[in-house]
């Protein structure tokens, strides 16, 4: 057994009367390792985030978007972050988001320990997401992040990060999981990056359906004139004006 796996092993991923339900997903996952990494961690060091046009299938972005069954209901008005409903999974999302998830992390490491280097953060990160989760565990982060979040009209999504904790992960993803002007119209995806003694610069992310984003989740190095510095990043997605809006998060850390 590796040390992966028995870090695994100690894990509380999903509940103990059997394992994490799965997705059914037609077509082939999508070819993580085979994304171009030097440029995806040149644009997040240049904007905050990276875009991965196509990372899913059309059908494969709607059988997600559909996979609501079982998954803990939340109303974004009563915790005041918007008005529309979150479906978060279980601590490990079902399959295949998991592998997805873990194959993911594995390529953003070096740049969340880069990032960190950068920002005088002493802070390092694991090789294997197991270890990572299993670091949260021990310091009472239990809360599942990762979600579903769905939007009809008039619904929207505050600005918020992340970023509770003493583990948390620099990055994330999202993915746009309904067609833009024939499912919905409005609900474009903004981040907000916040640079001392400077405006707030808002950015808007250019999805279509079936689009994902690895995003900065709330701090990032910026390189200045006396060396860097590091600004802080919020993101949203704005009002919904007809239809319905459906999208996915998947995150790298818990929550206390």
């Amino acid at each position: 057994m590796t040390r992966a796996d028995a870090v695994q092993a100690e894990l509380p991923l999903h509940a103990a009367d059997g394992p994490a339900p799965r997705i059914e997903l037609a077509g082939s996952a999508p070819a993580i390792d085979a994304l171009d990494w030097d440029a995806i961690a040149a644009q997040l060091d240049a904007q905050g985030y990276a875009l991965l046009p196509g990372w899913l299938a059309p059908p494969q972005a709607r059988a997600l978007r559909a996979a609501t069954a079982g998954l803990r209901r939340t109303d974004l008005a009563r915790e005041d972050l918007g008005l529309g409903e979150r479906y978060v999974f279980a601590a490990e999302p079902p399959a295949p988001l998991a592998a997805w998830r873990e194959a993911l992390y594995r390529h953003l490491v070096p740049i969340a320990n880069r990032w960190n280097a950068r920002m005088d953060c002493a802070q390092r990160y694991p090789d294997e997401l197991a270890q990572f989760l299993h670091r949260g565990r021990r310091a009472g982060q239990s809360r599942a992040l990762s979600c579903l979040n769905l939007l009809r009209t008039d619904g929207y999504m505050a600005l918020q990060r992340h970023d509770a904790g003493a583990h948390v992960f620099p990055l994330q993803c999202i993915a746009l999981l309904s067609e833009p002007d024939e499912e919905f119209t409005g609900g474009e995806f903004v981040m907000t990056e916040q640079r001392p003694r400077m405006q707030t610069r808002p950015m808007v992310l250019p999805l279509r359906l079936g689009d994902a984003a690895l995003i900065a989740t709330a701090q990032r190095p910026v390189s200045g004139a006396r060396g860097d510095y590091r600004v802080s990043l919020k993101h949203a997605i704005s009002r919904v004006r007809s239809g319905e809006r459906a999208g996915l998060e998947l995150l790298f850390h818990d929550a206390p």
